[in-house]
């Protein structure tokens, strides 16, 4: 194998620690053909469908990806903005954030940039880009609270298979979750409050996240536990009873069972149980996207109010919110804090060594 080497490396270089923050994906624009790209790559890795490879092969290239992109393609043009999709600039303006937190204290000893598990700007390109720059120690958080091995999981895989076509690989930490962190809690707890006392309260908090097929579950899948302890601790922050909020999972796909309850079939379901106002939160997105403006602020607001319902309002994500930012940062600090502190090697003096040694200057 032909390792990717250095093309621009001096051993006069200062070491540089990297921090990746990285979120699911977005096509590059919301046209069928950018969709069928994106849908292929995503729906192609087998931490997202675990289906045997011939079967799902078939099924993805000939039924899928010849009726889902045009489908999908209409959707994304609904929350499309002139800066591209919410979620690409979300996740743009968290990096951003850490960048400029993590530099003013450490300078350009510090590199922060984002990724996307799927599309662009890809795990491996920004990985180039680290590597040119002297990342020698790199810490990856992905901006999935809860951890599945379709989500965290898979975007470890892209991490170690890029990995593996480097010669150089540098100290690394993998942040697996971050479901019961404390000042992610608090951060969210802060926006729900806030939404409350500029609207007041409803008869039920609904906290709805992207759901998974139940067998996942069944095969030893943390993902469901950890969407339940985030919605206890978040309740208990909250000073809410068992009575006043409610789990659901969202955004199910195929025919198979996923987590239940579903969050669609719930919201058609309350009118009729007397719930007449709800408020619906979504902690498992760490970012406003498609499968909240659109799935949860507009498509599950009508099931509601079409089943009964009188009042419906969706809690937006945390974004690059303040608290939000504060919350990633300690986790950040929490994984490699001793990264910044150490002491440097004196690179002056270590080039020179590699130098004397016979090493072009």
């Amino acid at each position: 194998m032909k390792y990717k080497g250095f093309p621009e490396f001096s051993h006069y270089q200062a070491d540089r620690i990297g921090v990746l923050v990285t979120n699911l994906g977005t096509p590059d624009e919301p046209t069928p053909k950018a969709l069928r790209r994106y849908l292929k790559e995503f729906l192609w890795d087998p931490r997202v469908v675990e289906v045997p490879r011939p079967i799902w092969w078939a099924v993805l290239n000939l039924i899928i990806l010849n009726i889902r992109p045009k489908r999908s393609a209409a959707a994304y043009k609904t929350v499309w903005t002139e800066g591209g999709s919410p979620l690409l600039i979300h996740t743009r303006n968290q990096a951003t954030a850490i960048r400029e937190r993590l530099q003013a204290e450490y300078g350009e000893r510090v590199v922060v940039d984002f990724a996307m598990r799927y599309g662009n700007p890809s795990i491996e390109s920004v990985l180039d880009k680290f590597q040119a720059q002297g990342v020698r120690k790199l810490v990856v958080l992905p901006l999935y609270p809860q951890y599945s091995a379709s989500t965290s999981g898979s975007t470890f895989d892209a991490v170690a298979a890029d990995f593996q076509k480097r010669r150089w690989i540098p100290d690394f930490r993998f942040v697996r979750s971050y479901a019961e962190y404390p000042a992610y809690i608090e951060a969210m707890a802060q926006r729900i409050e806030r939404h409350w006392k500029e609207k007041g309260r409803a008869d039920l908090l609904l906290l709805s996240y992207h759901g998974v097929p139940k067998r996942y579950l069944l095969s030893g899948d943390p993902y469901h536990c950890e969407c339940h302890k985030t919605s206890r601790l978040l309740a208990e922050r909250l000073g809410l009873s068992k009575e006043q909020y409610k789990t659901t999972f969202q955004s199910r796909f195929g025919r198979e069972e996923w987590l239940k309850p579903y969050t669609d079939e719930t919201l058609k379901a309350f009118p009729g149980e007397g719930i007449k106002s709800v408020q619906v939160f979504c902690p498992g997105f760490s970012s406003d996207c498609l499968e909240t403006i659109e799935e949860i602020g507009e498509e599950n607001r009508e099931y509601f109010m079409e089943a009964g319902g009188e009042r419906y309002e969706y809690i937006s994500a945390l974004n690059d919110e303040v608290a939000h930012i504060d919350a990633l940062e300690q986790i950040i600090r929490r994984e490699v804090g001793h990264w910044f502190t150490a002491t440097q090697d004196d690179v002056q003096a270590r080039g020179d060594r590699a130098v004397a040694m016979g090493a072009e200057k």
